[in-house]
């Protein structure tokens, strides 16, 4: 599984997602929007931050703890 958040290097919201795919033991990559233009563009990202499994987002804000294991098919 490939799990990526896309977000601003100002986004309040990122560090806890971050925080919550640590706690939950996923792997995981941050992209800031600031250095993908290509993502922003391909995803048409107006806004952040984005949650990306396998290539498409799932979530658009910030997810809870249980959404992100119902994403992430985790129990």
């Amino acid at each position: 599984m490939n799990v990526k958040i896309i977000a601003t290097r100002s986004c309040n919201h990122r560090p806890n997602i971050e925080k919550e795919l640590k706690e939950l033991g996923v792997d995981y990559k941050v992209l800031f929007v600031e250095e993908h233009p290509n993502v922003v563009a391909k995803y048409s990202i107006r806004h952040s931050p984005k949650v990306m499994i396998d290539e498409e987002i799932v979530c658009r804000g910030q997810p809870c703890e249980d959404e992100l294991k119902t994403l992430l098919n985790l129990k």
